[in-house]
């Protein structure tokens, strides 16, 4: 992540969260994917879901794995939040995007 606007959320973002948090050995970062995605998904933070769809496909999930996890949520986060997530992951695979912390 760089924001120039918030050179101090960039650095904690990178070094804490990316540098730290995503390396820890407990789980895997295919795992930690899978459940930043739904997290994502549950609590309707869509801006940041394309992002962690890109991340959760670099870290091993399929796009099938994705759009399963994403019909398992309908029904716990909601038809409009598994709706607007399947749209932002349509987005994302049509532009093939690629991205990095």
């Amino acid at each position: 992540m760089t924001n120039p606007l918030a050179p101090k959320l960039t650095e904690i973002t990178n070094d804490v969260l990316f540098g730290d948090v995503w390396e820890r050995p407990g789980l895997s970062k295919r795992d930690r994917s899978l459940i930043t995605v739904a997290s994502l998904v549950s609590l309707y933070r869509i801006e940041q879901l394309p992002f962690h769809l890109n991340r959760a496909m670099e870290n091993g999930l399929s796009r099938d794995e994705i759009v399963e996890a994403i019909t398992h949520l309908a029904f716990y986060a909601g038809w409009p939040a598994a709706v607007t997530a399947l749209s932002r992951l349509e987005e994302v695979l049509a532009d093939g995007e690629t991205s990095s912390p």
